[in-house]
């Protein structure tokens, strides 16, 4: 589903910050809660240390199907990758459809796969195979809405939300009012029969095809008691994974998912690199973020995804120059870093979301590059999901508004970060402690020594990443 976005101004971000501290903390003298005592949702063993990679199976492969999608799960596990999140596999919904093709997330029935794609027993096999490299699968789920020709319009017109007697397109539970996704419509998740149809299509592809879990859609336009019920259903199949496209419910850490959109962090990476906001305010939002969410809490980082790609621009023209430095930076900050499918070979166009646009696959030239960065993550446990690895301790230098430096350390894993978030050289001194050794630093190879109040020069938009 498209996601809106617009780039926030500092003191538009800082504004915002203070007020979703202040209601929070209204709520909190109203309703205090210990969250000691509040247990984390179930999580599956292997998403300590996972990283995450998203397919859109139309624009994959030239021939835009599961077997083609399955040929290249070997290079993905070589390129680090954990997760495989494919975007929506249902048939699209053909009414009311955008674009020649449609959009996948106009589902014409979540108990079946898109034919252009391949087969049940194509997806089947693709799950197989990815299990069998130790890659895990999860599925776009559209939980809203439907199109308008999903199997359940006739069948339980009943299910939808009416206005003035008619089905509408989705409403924004904020405002009231219906939005303009006109390809789709509402659910009614006050009909309890509904919410029992969604959990069984849910438990259908785990329970079918052993899929790991799913990204779930606009996941704040639905209910939260709703996830709530969901969860343990689930996991009465397996433990799953849950990924939430949504970032301003702390809630939904708590009654269903393992992780959520770093919407924020996006927000603020592109404004640094676009020169609108100083390194520092990473400091301000990491903050903000420990404090409205649960300690167990992380969120899929990243520098593109197919809203932003699609929407607002490729890599480059989002990032320019600054593209690598951010990517480590979302890579070795708390959180799971995010692959958008085609970045390892330098995708430099804006996919198309309504018709067939595949990618260009070239010569992989960046997976080096991203084997480096997500073969560290799961060899340091410094840099572990959640309470697994270790929180990044700012080291504090001369140049904090141009350069971001930080330690996370883990038991005895230690990883170091030095980036100049800048367009100019930078020569700056580290102060503090905690962060002195040797080191490696991971693209080089080289041996490092880092020393209290030691100076250092970094080229515009450099980095070193360093372990021990």
């Amino acid at each position: 589903m498209k996601k809106l976005y617009m780039a926030i101004s500092l003191s538009t971000l800082l504004l915002t910050m203070a007020c979703r501290e202040t209601k929070k903390s209204q709520t909190e003298a109203s309703n205090p809660t210990d969250s000691t005592t509040v247990v984390a949702p179930p999580a599956p063993d292997w998403a300590r240390n996972a990283t995450i990679y998203e397919v859109n199976p139309r624009q994959f492969s030239a021939a835009g199907t599961f077997k083609a999608i399955e040929l290249q799960l070997p290079r993905l596990k070589e390129l680090g990758v954990d997760i495989v999140w494919m975007m929506p596999i249902y048939p699209i919904s053909q009414k009311n459809k955008k674009g020649t093709l449609g959009s996948p997330y106009a589902v014409a029935d979540y108990k079946a796969v898109n034919s252009e794609y391949g087969s049940l027993a194509d997806f089947k096999s693709l799950v197989k195979r990815a299990h069998a490299l130790g890659l895990r699968v999860i599925l776009d789920w559209v939980p809203n809405h439907t199109g308008w020709d999903h199997v359940w319009v006739k069948e339980h017109p009943d299910w939808y939300t009416l206005i003035k007697g008619k089905m509408t397109t989705p409403v924004d539970p904020k405002t009231g009012k219906a939005t303009d996704w006109t390809d789709v419509v509402d659910l009614n998740y006050d009909n309890p029969d509904m919410r029992k149809g969604m959990i069984d299509a849910m438990q259908y592809w785990i329970k079918e095809c052993d899929i790991d879990g799913y990204r779930c859609d606009v996941a704040g336009f639905v209910p939260d008691d709703f996830w709530a019920q969901l969860r343990p259903e689930l996991d009465k199949i397996k433990t799953v994974f849950m990924l939430a496209e949504w970032e301003d419910d702390p809630e939904q850490f708590k009654n269903c998912f393992n992780m959520n959109y770093g919407w924020a962090m996006f927000a603020m990476m592109k404004n640094i690199a676009q020169g609108k906001l100083p390194a520092s305010s990473l400091d301000t939002l990491r903050a903000s973020n420990q404090k409205r969410f649960p300690a167990w809490y992380y969120q899929m980082l990243f520098t593109q995804n197919h809203d932003e790609n699609t929407n607002n621009g490729t890599l480059a023209e989002s990032f320019g120059p600054s593209a690598d430095a951010f990517i480590v930076l979302s890579s070795t900050l708390e959180g799971m870093p995010l692959v958008y499918n085609g970045m390892e070979s330098n995708l430099n166009k804006r996919l198309a979301f309504f018709e067939k646009d595949p990618i260009s696959w070239g010569t992989y030239a960046k997976s080096d590059f991203f084997k480096t960065l997500l073969t560290l993550k799961h060899r340091n446990r410094a840099l572990w999901n959640g309470t697994s690895g270790g929180m990044a301790e700012k080291i504090v230098t001369d140049h904090d508004e141009t350069i971001y430096a930080f330690s996370r350390q883990h038991e005895n894993d230690r990883v170091t970060v030095l980036i100049n978030l800048s367009g100019k050289p930078q020569t700056f001194r580290l102060s503090g402690q905690g962060y002195e050794g040797v080191y490696t630093e991971v693209f080089s190879r080289q041996p490092m020594e880092l020393k209290q109040d030691m100076s250092l020069t970094l080229k515009p938009w450099d980095y070193k990443v360093l372990t021990n």
